[in-house]
């Protein structure tokens, strides 16, 4: 066998199983009666969940658990593809010729002659082409407004700042944060709390963003730390009604758990 014929084998060997799972869920969609009802918009949920059960792996540097959910997610995507070819609206090759296209003209520095510094000048290239593609589109209009709020609240001000719509310094965007929170304290009683907290939020993501954090991982992470905590508090208090513990007797046992991790 010549090395072009081991190339062309081993290229079609590591299609294969990709095929496979095309092959099968093509077979679903045409013989299971749960698969063969669903369209675009009753299975959209599960596409959110599988996306964020990979998240969770990730945070938990499962990789084992990784590989499962990430081929869930590659079911996801296979089945939208398969059934948008079935109703006639693209092909399952147009959605991977379009990624591919995409990739290699919002990589101009890469397959092209543009000369990059560095990550910046790769991200503000990046939102350059994509204004370019969606020419009279709003410029927050890639942003899916489903997004969970403070990852939605992050890309939007990331959008806007890569227009020039932006705090100039990284003070003035904290008196922000500073402005918003009197605000919303003088209206905590009021009829606009609500907005106002919203303001104070969206206005403190905007400061994490500033800082290069992510208020969405942040808040994940703490979420994360609460549950951990707190499991350890239930624990120490396994046998009781929570209800009957004083508070601090569960402050004591938030503070070993904290101490613990440290």
């Amino acid at each position: 066998m010549s090395t072009n014929d081991r190339a062309t084998a081993s290229s079609e060997a590591s299609c294969a199983p990709y095929e496979a799972l095309i092959t099968i869920v093509r077979r679903l969609r045409s013989e299971c009666p749960w698969d063969r009802e669903q369209t675009h918009a009753s299975a959209r949920h599960l596409l959110v969940e599988e996306a964020y059960e990979a998240v969770d792996a990730i945070e938990q540097e499962d990789y084992d658990e990784l590989k499962k959910e990430l081929g869930d997610l590659a079911l996801q995507v296979i089945f939208h593809a398969v059934m948008g070819e079935e109703a006639g609206h693209f092909t399952l090759s147009g959605v991977m010729e379009a990624v591919a296209e995409k990739l290699i003209r919002r990589h101009p520095h890469v397959y092209g002659d543009a000369k990059v510094a560095g990550v910046e000048d790769v991200l503000s290239n990046w939102e350059e082409i994509k204004r370019a593609e969606r020419q009279d589109r709003s410029v927050l209009d890639g942003v899916p407004i489903h997004l969970p709020a403070l990852l939605c609240a992050h890309r939007m001000q990331e959008k806007a700042a890569g227009v020039g719509f932006d705090f100039e310094t990284l003070e003035d965007t904290w008196g922000k944060v500073e402005e918003e929170l009197w605000e919303y304290r003088n209206a905590a009683d009021g009829p606009g709390a609500e907005a106002e907290l919203g303001d104070l939020l969206f206005a403190l993501v905007n400061y994490t963003r500033r800082i290069g954090i992510n208020a969405e991982n942040a808040l994940r992470g703490a979420n994360r730390k609460f549950k951990r905590r707190f499991a350890f508090i239930e624990a120490r208090l396994k046998g009781h009604n929570l209800r009957s513990v004083s508070l601090a007797e569960m402050d004591r046992h938030w503070d070993e758990a904290k101490r613990q991790e440290v």
